[in-house]
């Protein structure tokens, strides 16, 4: 089986329930290098590779011998790994994928949720449905306010924010490719 390391990091991490922030802290390797590592942008060298299997903790040799288990195909709310903080709620569908190359997210915001002041900005593409509530957002100078029923689709490498505007909260389901938590 020919295996990316990119892919096989982000299955470890996740069948032990590490978030990559959660991981970067145990290390001391910023958030940021384990989402390229993770979405194969750069490859890490063999002692910062060893250093982020330390904070799982796996050794180098079980990483690059272990086989995926068999894919789950359904999950109950509970099974969703959650990757958010605060009053944003990130919930992954498919938290257990090995190798995948599409992330959908349930996602909650709060009254005044948002995804922070500094836009976010990656490789791929996003795409949402407003279940309820009012989002307001932000993708490069274009700003909507989006409520039940409204959807969107764009170019992450296109600066985004998000920002519940409303007086309840805004549910969100979420898909982009590739993978970035």
């Amino acid at each position: 089986m020919n295996v990316s390391i990119g892919d096989r990091l982000r299955y470890v991490r996740t069948k032990h329930d590490i978030s990559q922030r959660e991981l970067a802290k145990r290390t001391g390797i910023a958030n940021s290098t384990i989402s390229l590592i993770e979405s194969n942008s750069t490859n890490p060298s063999v002692a910062a590779l060893k250093r982020i299997l330390a904070g799982i903790p796996i050794c180098m040799a079980e990483f690059f011998t272990l086989e995926p288990r068999a894919e789950q195909v359904f999950y109950r709310p509970h099974e969703m790994l959650e990757i958010g903080k605060g009053n944003l709620s990130l919930k992954r569908i498919g938290n257990a994928n090995y190798g995948r190359s599409l992330q959908m997210l349930k996602e909650c915001y709060e009254p005044g949720a948002d995804t922070g002041r500094v836009m976010l900005c990656h490789d791929g593409e996003e795409a949402g449905l407003v279940l309820s509530g009012v989002i307001e957002v932000t993708v490069g100078n274009e700003r909507r306010l989006l409520k039940a029923g409204d959807s969107y689709y764009f170019d992450s490498r296109t600066p985004h924010r998000f920002r519940c505007v409303g007086p309840e909260a805004c549910e969100i389901v979420s898909a982009s490719t590739p993978p970035t938590f």
